[in-house]
């Protein structure tokens, strides 16, 4: 299925702890766990029949953009953040030195 990263809406959803992103029925999420000033990005999943339309670099963004609004630390415990933030030098001040 096409779809246009650009045009979903990403919805942030604190009770579950995720940023999610509804296409029909199917469900695209980043799931973190936040520790005092830290967020823990630890899942990110896309069904199959929406991988490759950018849904994970979007929720990707979102997260980053939601950890600098809030002046959180980020910790890449998912490896697709892991290589997102490689790939996106523009969020390196977000990571928490170890």
């Amino acid at each position: 299925m096409q779809v246009d990263a650009a045009d979903v809406n990403v919805v942030h959803n604190p009770k579950e702890n995720r940023f999610e992103i509804r296409i029909g029925e199917d469900l695209c999420v980043l799931e973190y766990e936040l520790r005092g000033k830290t967020i823990y990005f630890t899942h990110t999943g896309v069904p199959p029949a929406l991988e490759g339309n950018g849904l994970a670099n979007r929720l990707a963004q979102t997260g980053m953009e939601y950890a600098r609004a809030n002046s959180l630390k980020v910790v890449p415990a998912c490896e697709f953040i892991h290589v997102y933030l490689r790939r996106h030098p523009q969020y390196q001040d977000l990571l928490r030195r170890l």
